[in-house]
């Protein structure tokens, strides 16, 4: 009789880690979405350069985007939880189950990476989105140019081949002068 109870408490335990293990690689495979989305929607991509200003500096880009629509300027946040932010406050809130922490208005580095662009290619449209893990949730209302990555894959969905050639061919000329005009900096994760 107490070897059937170890048994049960030992199958028990096995269960627990395994849906621990479970757990763990399911929010891990969200988090990699952020990267997947940006992929699925770029018929060509530059990641974490510089480019130039228009002041004599230079501003970071996270990911910059070649798409059916033109350019898009692509900050990504891993956050999970509840966030509330709107576009006139200058610190976003992030509560989770454990912990509760601010960060700046992502928007306005947004808005002037946005513009930066711009100033490089001025007659094709450039497009910005701050794009947040499937796991975050805007109960309060979302801010403009905030998307979570599903909604960001539908908005900017590639279109059938024949048009991609197309639109590379109408793009290219721009996405060239940008891929001339930038400086690319050490890899890191996507």
């Amino acid at each position: 009789m107490i070897y059937n109870y170890w048994y049960v408490v030992s199958a028990l335990v096995l269960c627990a880690v395994l849906a621990g293990v479970l757990f763990v690689l399911v929010r891990r495979r969200r988090r990699m979405d952020l990267g997947a989305a940006v992929r699925a929607v770029a018929l060509d991509a530059e990641h974490r350069v510089l480019v130039p200003n228009g002041m004599g500096g230079q501003i970071e880009i996270e990911h910059l985007l070649l798409t059916a629509y033109g350019i898009v300027v692509v900050d990504t946040k891993h956050f999970e939880g509840m966030i509330f932010g709107s576009d006139r406050m200058d610190e976003w809130t992030v509560m989770t189950k454990n912990r509760r922490f601010t960060f700046p208005n992502p928007q306005h580095a947004l808005y002037d990476r946005i513009a930066a662009i711009r100033r490089l290619v001025r007659d094709i449209p450039v497009h910005g989105h701050v794009v947040f893990s499937p796991l975050a949730n805007f109960s309060k209302g979302r801010p403009k140019e905030v998307l979570l990555a599903n909604e960001f894959v539908e908005h900017y969905r590639k279109p059938d081949r024949a048009e991609i050639e197309r639109i590379k061919a109408d793009f290219w000329p721009y996405w060239a002068e940008i891929k001339a005009s930038i400086e690319s900096l050490a890899p890191r994760g996507r």
